[in-house]
């Protein structure tokens, strides 16, 4: 497999990078799959851009992965686009990433609509700017009788505030009488959280270098699979994306048994 996607690499555009995308769809496919897209700072740099530029850059490469991962089979994609710790960035940074869904969405969401993507938002909205949230909106309404891959942004996110709100959810049932202790379980946990109905991530892919959660799902990852690459977020191509889901088809996933 590992020959296989190396080819896939120099052939890519190709009839046989086709059929190895063809291959990899035959195989276990990821029903969801959540990217941590670090690295367009870095990126910027290196090349003596401003951050922005790098951010500008990323949302090229969104475009090409969600694509990717709607056409093998992919139900769900979940993008870590902004942390509730973001926030403590430039102010320019900042206004300029609450712009980026406009740019993105204004572009792109006819694509999305006629690809049969649906997409979602999880994280605090309050403090997000009427325009990044009217923009999130509409594509939320105009996509919603779509039932093909799911596309969730991760906007104003952070797991700690988010188990955090659920266990608060759940003690207020509990002392209205509405939740009995026993009730509480895993299943119940889980769709207090920001997921919802999404199923678990069986697969994170982290790019740029780093080895870290960065306060990501920390719940829904518990036994993920996870796949970390070098590569920069905007130099992230279609051919990583295959690497990492042969890789994950590699593996024996046994869930705490044997």
């Amino acid at each position: 497999m590992l020959n296989l996607l190396k080819k896939w690499k120099n052939k890519e555009g190709s009839s046989e990078a086709k059929f190895l995308k063809e291959d990899i769809k035959n195989g276990n496919i990821p029903q969801h799959v959540a990217i941590i897209m670090d690295g367009n700072g870095r990126w910027a740099k290196k090349r003596a851009l401003p951050r922005i530029a790098g951010h500008h850059e990323g949302m090229k490469v969104v475009r090409r992965i969600t694509k990717l991962a709607n056409e093998i089979g992919v139900e769900a994609l979940t993008l870590y686009a902004f942390s509730t710790e973001n926030w403590k960035r430039p102010k320019m940074e900042v206004d300029y990433l609450m712009k980026l869904p406009e740019e993105f969405l204004e572009t792109f969401l006819p694509e999305l609509i006629e690809e049969n993507v649906q997409v979602r938002l999880m994280g605090d909205r309050n403090k997000l700017p009427a325009h990044t949230l009217n923009a999130v909106n509409k594509a939320i309404r105009e996509t919603s009788h779509n039932n093909g891959l799911i596309l969730n942004f991760a906007l104003n996110y952070g797991s700690r505030t988010e188990i955090i709100q659920a266990v608060q959810q759940i003690a207020e049932k509990a002392r209205d009488g509405k939740l009995q202790k026993e009730e509480i379980d895993e299943n119940l946990f889980s769709n207090y959280l920001m997921t919802g109905t999404l199923k678990d991530p069986d697969l994170l892919i982290r790019t740029s270098g780093e080895i870290r959660l960065s306060n990501f799902m920390l719940w829904q990852l518990a036994y993920t699979e996870f796949w970390f690459t070098d590569v920069l977020w905007p130099d992230f191509r279609e051919e990583h994306f295959i690497q990492a889901i042969g890789e994950f088809q590699q593996r024996g996933r046994r869930f705490g048994g044997v």
